[in-house]
Protein backbone atom coordinates (compact mmCIF):
# COMPACT_ATOMS: atom_id res chain seq x y z
CA UNK A 1 0.00 0.00 0.00
CA UNK A 2 1.68 3.14 -1.02
CA UNK A 3 1.88 5.94 1.61
CA UNK A 4 0.31 8.81 -1.05
CA UNK A 5 -0.24 9.70 -4.36
CA UNK A 6 3.62 10.79 -4.38
CA UNK A 7 5.07 7.45 -3.90
CA UNK A 8 3.16 5.90 -6.31
CA UNK A 9 3.89 8.48 -9.09
CA UNK A 10 7.89 8.30 -7.86
CA UNK A 11 8.10 4.25 -8.31
CA UNK A 12 9.13 1.76 -10.96
CA UNK A 13 11.29 2.63 -14.50
CA UNK A 14 15.18 2.32 -14.42
CA UNK A 15 16.52 3.64 -10.69
CA UNK A 16 18.56 6.18 -13.24
CA UNK A 17 16.11 7.99 -14.63
CA UNK A 18 14.23 10.82 -13.28
CA UNK A 19 10.36 9.26 -13.57
CA UNK A 20 8.12 11.50 -12.80
CA UNK A 21 10.11 13.59 -10.38
CA UNK A 22 9.40 16.62 -12.85
CA UNK A 23 5.54 16.36 -12.55
CA UNK A 24 5.74 15.99 -9.05
CA UNK A 25 7.78 18.79 -8.51
CA UNK A 26 5.91 20.99 -10.51
CA UNK A 27 2.52 19.88 -9.05
CA UNK A 28 4.47 20.44 -5.45
CA UNK A 29 5.46 23.74 -6.04
CA UNK A 30 1.41 24.65 -7.08
CA UNK A 31 0.66 24.36 -2.74
CA UNK A 32 3.43 24.66 -0.21
CA UNK A 33 0.82 21.96 1.61
CA UNK A 34 1.79 19.30 -0.10
CA UNK A 35 5.40 18.92 0.80
CA UNK A 36 4.48 17.05 3.88
CA UNK A 37 3.62 14.44 1.72
CA UNK A 38 6.36 14.46 -0.34
CA UNK A 39 8.23 14.52 2.72
CA UNK A 40 6.54 11.47 4.15
CA UNK A 41 7.61 9.84 0.89
CA UNK A 42 11.26 9.36 2.71
CA UNK A 43 10.00 6.42 4.48
CA UNK A 44 9.08 4.67 2.03
CA UNK A 45 10.52 1.00 1.46
CA UNK A 46 11.33 1.39 -2.15
CA UNK A 47 14.97 2.89 -2.48
CA UNK A 48 14.27 3.98 -6.13
CA UNK A 49 11.34 6.49 -4.41
CA UNK A 50 13.54 7.71 -1.59
CA UNK A 51 16.18 8.66 -4.50
CA UNK A 52 13.54 10.58 -6.04
CA UNK A 53 12.17 12.34 -3.49
CA UNK A 54 15.56 13.79 -2.63
CA UNK A 55 15.96 14.67 -6.19
CA UNK A 56 12.39 16.37 -5.61
CA UNK A 57 13.69 18.16 -2.37
CA UNK A 58 16.01 19.59 -4.00
CA UNK A 59 14.70 20.84 -6.61
CA UNK A 60 11.68 22.55 -4.46
CA UNK A 61 14.78 23.77 -2.43
CA UNK A 62 15.91 25.52 -5.34
CA UNK A 63 12.39 27.38 -5.78
CA UNK A 64 11.23 27.76 -2.20
CA UNK A 65 14.33 27.15 0.82
CA UNK A 66 11.62 28.61 2.99
CA UNK A 67 9.42 25.80 2.41
CA UNK A 68 12.07 22.83 2.96
CA UNK A 69 13.69 24.52 5.79
CA UNK A 70 10.29 24.13 7.66
CA UNK A 71 11.70 20.48 7.53
CA UNK A 72 15.32 20.89 8.91
CA UNK A 73 15.09 19.25 12.22
CA UNK A 74 13.25 15.72 10.23
CA UNK A 75 15.99 15.72 8.16
CA UNK A 76 18.85 16.25 10.89
CA UNK A 77 17.09 13.44 13.03
CA UNK A 78 15.12 11.35 10.96
CA UNK A 79 15.98 11.46 7.38
CA UNK A 80 19.97 11.35 8.28
CA UNK A 81 19.44 7.72 9.46
CA UNK A 82 18.28 6.45 6.14
CA UNK A 83 21.30 4.24 5.08
CA UNK A 84 21.33 5.36 1.06
CA UNK A 85 23.56 7.44 -0.96
CA UNK A 86 21.27 9.43 -2.82
CA UNK A 87 19.88 10.24 0.65
CA UNK A 88 22.92 11.59 2.42
CA UNK A 89 24.49 13.45 -0.26
CA UNK A 90 21.20 15.51 -0.84
CA UNK A 91 21.27 16.17 2.77
CA UNK A 92 24.88 17.96 2.34
CA UNK A 93 23.25 19.59 -0.91
CA UNK A 94 20.14 21.11 0.97
CA UNK A 95 22.56 21.84 4.18
CA UNK A 96 24.54 24.53 2.09
CA UNK A 97 20.96 25.89 0.28
CA UNK A 98 19.56 26.26 3.85
CA UNK A 99 22.09 27.63 5.62
CA UNK A 100 20.44 30.93 5.63
CA UNK A 101 17.16 29.66 7.16
CA UNK A 102 19.14 27.54 9.97
CA UNK A 103 18.99 28.32 13.69
CA UNK A 104 22.93 27.91 15.50
CA UNK A 105 21.31 24.37 16.49
CA UNK A 106 20.27 23.48 13.17
CA UNK A 107 23.29 24.06 11.75
CA UNK A 108 25.32 22.40 14.59
CA UNK A 109 23.37 19.31 14.28
CA UNK A 110 23.42 19.47 9.82
CA UNK A 111 27.07 19.67 10.58
CA UNK A 112 27.64 16.61 12.70
CA UNK A 113 25.37 14.31 9.90
CA UNK A 114 27.39 15.51 7.53
CA UNK A 115 30.62 14.37 9.88
CA UNK A 116 28.99 10.90 10.26
CA UNK A 117 28.84 11.11 6.60
CA UNK A 118 31.79 12.29 5.14
CA UNK A 119 33.74 8.82 5.40
CA UNK A 120 30.30 7.07 3.85
CA UNK A 121 31.54 4.35 1.22
CA UNK A 122 30.45 6.28 -2.03
CA UNK A 123 32.19 8.50 -3.89
CA UNK A 124 29.41 11.31 -4.60
CA UNK A 125 28.52 11.27 -1.18
CA UNK A 126 32.16 11.72 -0.27
CA UNK A 127 32.65 14.29 -2.86
CA UNK A 128 29.37 16.23 -1.98
CA UNK A 129 29.79 16.30 2.09
CA UNK A 130 33.25 17.10 1.52
CA UNK A 131 32.31 20.44 -0.67
CA UNK A 132 29.37 21.27 2.00
CA UNK A 133 31.72 21.15 4.80
CA UNK A 134 34.22 23.33 3.30
CA UNK A 135 31.23 25.56 2.94
CA UNK A 136 30.47 25.76 6.47
CA UNK A 137 34.40 25.58 7.41
CA UNK A 138 34.88 28.89 5.71
CA UNK A 139 32.80 30.60 8.63
CA UNK A 140 33.84 28.27 11.32
CA UNK A 141 37.17 27.69 12.43
CA UNK A 142 36.78 25.36 14.68
CA UNK A 143 35.44 23.19 11.77
CA UNK A 144 37.83 24.31 9.64
CA UNK A 145 40.45 22.60 11.87
CA UNK A 146 38.37 19.50 11.74
CA UNK A 147 38.13 19.21 8.33
CA UNK A 148 41.89 19.81 7.30
CA UNK A 149 42.89 16.12 8.24
CA UNK A 150 40.07 14.60 7.39
CA UNK A 151 40.43 16.13 4.00
CA UNK A 152 43.91 15.24 3.69
CA UNK A 153 42.89 11.83 4.40
CA UNK A 154 40.42 11.90 1.64
CA UNK A 155 43.39 12.44 -1.04
CA UNK A 156 44.58 8.99 -0.30
CA UNK A 157 41.06 7.73 -1.79
CA UNK A 158 40.73 4.98 -4.34
CA UNK A 159 38.50 7.28 -5.97
CA UNK A 160 40.44 9.78 -8.37
CA UNK A 161 37.69 12.42 -8.10
CA UNK A 162 37.31 12.22 -4.19
CA UNK A 163 41.07 12.69 -4.13
CA UNK A 164 40.90 15.74 -6.75
CA UNK A 165 38.29 17.12 -4.51
CA UNK A 166 39.97 16.85 -1.39
CA UNK A 167 43.23 18.41 -2.89
CA UNK A 168 40.97 21.32 -4.12
CA UNK A 169 39.34 22.18 -1.09
CA UNK A 170 42.70 21.88 0.67
CA UNK A 171 43.99 24.44 -1.32
CA UNK A 172 41.22 26.30 -0.63
CA UNK A 173 40.80 26.34 2.81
Amino acid sequence: MPINAYESLLTGGHPNSLGKTIEVVDHILQDEKRLQQLYDCYQSPDAVVRLRVSSCMKRVCKVHPEWVAKYLDGLTTDISTIDQASTKWTLSILFTLLDDYMSDAQRKAAITVMKNNLHYDDWIVQNTTAESLAYFAKKAPKLRAWLIPELEALTKSRHKSVSRRAEKLLAIL
